[in-house]
């Protein structure tokens, strides 16, 4: 790495109109000198995730590795660096007459990628000795690589609600908390719930939907999840409210439950999980559970593109946070719920909701960082640090959205017991 510097390549490909400045382990520099924020590539193997693996993936792999730091940068809240790393600016086609000369003066040994961060997942295609996607068995190791970090952990980032889904602000000045439980009743009341219902909660997460429901609308409830830590974590909390005699927390597949005609169904958070090619079943098994004019409200992250679905192959999401994660339209999943006999009754987007919702989790994740990497390691902290930032701003700027839609199974004469202008206030 003598002929050119690294500051100098990366102003060849990124130009020096940036929103960082660049320092390199080799004593040059780059980027915007006037930038808020500075790159700091400590060593050679920071280059190597960077140029095996150019953009946000190979960034993410250099920083979670302690290769690369973000001056004044805050690593449990970046949200004000991505704004701008996540702007307009582009990289760069280097001119082609200058490529061997960068070549050789990185050298060869920089193109050979290094170890991948033990946060982070293979490639989809290298993940078949897990099973297929979407198998079950690798549903469930989906599920734990996310869910089975440390229950303190979730409990510094999302609150006491434990609730890691949108919130439903229903007031500018709401708390995460008061947010939280209104999403939950408004859920109830979507729902229709009366005292001496069934419901069940599929995805069900620490048990927040099943405690509220048969706490306040008196219904008995089950709650099923992949998760044994959220199963045991659910379960044990509604013994000490003194709940779980109507109330029930399984570590099951949503699959495996025996029990039918439920009036009512919530999957809160779940169908980014399952694969838009088992929306079919999936849907169909949820019908065939209702009575007779029995509701679901399913709840999910969407693609606000009609023209985009399933994976981000590759992607930072992908690899770290939801591996086999998978989106759709809301229309592609309006479309399946008709198709396995749901009459859609209502549909809406939380997304500036879910905005708010991850900003608030990252700056929980912020104000108890030492103890969040103390629970974790650096590596994992500093992941969720850029997931929960990114994601804020990938619901801001409408690349993603979070729908609720209402389901109902009509009896033979086409009947539901709906009411003509239902209010869920």
């Amino acid at each position: 790495m003598s002929d050119i510097k690294i500051g100098q390549i990366a102003n060849t490909v990124l130009g020096t109109d940036v929103p960082f400045r660049l320092e390199a382990f080799d004593g040059s520099t780059g980027g915007n000198p006037d930038a808020r924020f500075t790159v700091r590539v400590l060593n050679e193997r920071a280059v190597q995730y960077m140029v095996t693996a150019p953009g946000e993936l190979g960034l993410a792999r250099g920083y979670t590795m302690g290769d690369i730091e973000l001056d004044g940068v805050d690593p449990g809240d970046p949200y004000d660096f991505l704004a701008e790393f996540l702007g307009d600016f582009k990289v760069q086609r280097p001119p082609v007459s200058g490529i061997p000369k960068a070549v050789r003066s990185l050298g060869l040994r920089s193109f050979t990628p290094p170890p991948l961060p033990p946060q982070e997942k293979p490639a989809q295609w290298r993940r078949i000795a897990g099973g297929l996607r979407h198998s079950r068995s690798r549903d469930a190791e989906a599920i734990r690589h996310h869910y089975d970090v440390s229950n303190d952990f979730y409990e510094l980032v999302l609150g006491p609600s434990m609730a890691y889904t949108c919130a439903c602000y229903p007031s500018a000045d709401a708390t995460l908390e008061q947010a939280q439980e209104h999403k939950f009743d408004l859920v109830c009341r979507k729902l229709g719930l009366e005292p001496g219902m069934r419901l069940l909660d599929i995805g069900c997460g620490w048990g927040g939907m099943v405690r509220h429901a048969v706490k306040h609308y008196g219904v008995t409830a089950i709650g099923v999840t992949l998760s044994k830590e959220q199963a045991d974590y659910g379960q044990a909390w509604l013994e000490r409210e003194g709940l779980a005699d109507r109330g029930e927390i399984r570590f099951m597949d949503y699959r495996d439950v025996a029990e039918a005609d439920f009036d009512a169904i919530s999957s809160i958070g779940l169908t980014e999980h399952i694969g838009i090619h088992n929306y079919p079943s999936y849907f169909s098994s949820l019908y065939e559970k209702l009575k007779p004019g029995g509701r679901l409200l399913n709840h999910c992250i969407t693609y606000a593109s009609a023209k985009r679905h399933g994976l981000t192959k590759g992607g930072f999401i992908n690899r770290y946070v939801f591996p086999d994660g998978e989106l759709a339209p809301a229309g592609a999943l309006m479309t399946q719920m008709q198709l396995a006999g749901f009459e859609v009754r209502h549909a809406e987007d939380l997304r500036e909701h879910y905005a708010r919702t991850t900003r608030e989790w990252a700056k929980n994740l912020s104000r108890n960082w030492d103890e969040c990497v103390r629970l974790s390691d650096l590596g994992t902290a500093r992941i969720w640090g850029l997931y929960l930032s990114g994601s804020s701003l990938g619901f801001e700027r409408n690349n993603i959205q979070l729908y609720q839609m209402l389901g109902q199974k009509l009896d033979d004469r086409g009947h539901g017991d709906y009411p003509l202008r239902p209010d869920f206030r």
